[in-house]
């Protein structure tokens, strides 16, 4: 029999590949199948799958190498198979593999072996994990865990894009926190710091789920509120203001540190950019700071 496959791509697969005949004797078993089996080719090819050497079961514990093949069903139907298996690795621990069977025929159009491709799932888990941390790391602010600067423009850039299309509204909330140096200059940065987080928790725990909250920098946080109007954001922005207030730090020296807010706000106008929407917003927040700290002023 001359099965034709490329010799130069499959042994490189990160995949498991390996291919039995008719008789489901492995007449192929590439590096991807040593890596995550144990076992090496020479203990394995030309010996038949039915021996049981991978003892694939499912996850009711049926021997599927005895009973309920998928490569068996292959070579009988031509039909491709997925199944989620366990497969046992010479070691003797079990191993979760997504696993594939595909037909391969000669050029009679009859089926002459079956090709199984199995995946290490671990593998792809610890991808998946690793692609949410980094894309993680990459929007969150390091130290607040709320959203980062970056992750903000993007999000506003968004929000526009919709607000045009669809004809709807947000608003844009800039907090500092008031006399934020004076907390460094009196406890130390590291206190700052805590205090941040604080702040930024705060405000991350009182917001609704369609709305972000991002660090800007420093002190200060903007915010992107799904308000449809001027009331709604304020009665946002005061709940923040307060519940600030009323939030503390407390350092090991039992003193409780409190902070306030100052808070600026403005509602998507249809000629805005982000640039006027949060220059406008920003023009708020000083107005506040400037009459007095503490309070909140929206338009």
């Amino acid at each position: 029999m001359n099965i034709k496959y490329n010799e130069d791509l499959i042994p490189y697969l990160y995949e498991g590949v390996y291919v039995v005949d008719t008789k489901r004797k492995i007449i192929f078993w590439n590096s991807g199948s040593e890596r995550i089996t144990g076992y090496k080719q020479n203990e394995v090819v030309n010996s038949f799958c039915y021996n049981n050497i991978l003892q694939h079961v499912d996850q009711n514990g049926k021997q599927l190498c005895l009973a309920g093949c998928p490569l068996q069903k292959t070579l009988e139907d031509g039909v491709m198979n997925e199944a989620h298996v366990f497969l046992r690795h010479k070691e003797g621990y079990r191993v979760p593999v997504m696993v594939k069977t595909l037909p391969i025929y000669d050029s009679n159009d009859k089926i002459v072996a079956a090709i199984e491709v199995f995946t290490d799932e671990r593998f792809q888990k610890q991808i998946y994990e690793e692609n949410v941390q980094l894309r993680d790391e990459l929007r969150t602010d390091a130290l607040t865990k709320v959203a980062n600067r970056k992750f903000f423009d993007f999000q506003i850039e968004q929000r526009l894009e919709e607000a045009r299309m669809f004809s709807n509204t947000f608003g844009v909330l800039v907090i500092d926190i008031d006399h934020f140096k004076k907390v460094n200059d009196t406890y130390g940065h590291l206190v700052g710091d805590e205090v941040l987080k604080i702040v930024a928790q705060t405000l991350a725990s009182n917001v609704d789920k369609m709305d972000l909250v991002s660090r800007w920098g420093g002190e200060e946080f903007t915010l992107i509120i799904h308000s449809v109007n001027k009331e709604d954001l304020f009665k946002v922005a005061e709940r923040l203001r307060l519940t600030v207030s009323a939030s503390s730090y407390t350092p090991e020296n039992g003193e409780n540190i409190h902070v306030t807010v100052s808070i600026g706000g403005s509602i998507l106008r249809e000629s805005d950019t982000a640039k006027t929407l949060l220059k406008r917003a920003d023009d708020n927040m000083y107005f506040s700071k400037h009459n007095g700290r503490n309070q909140s002023k929206i338009d």
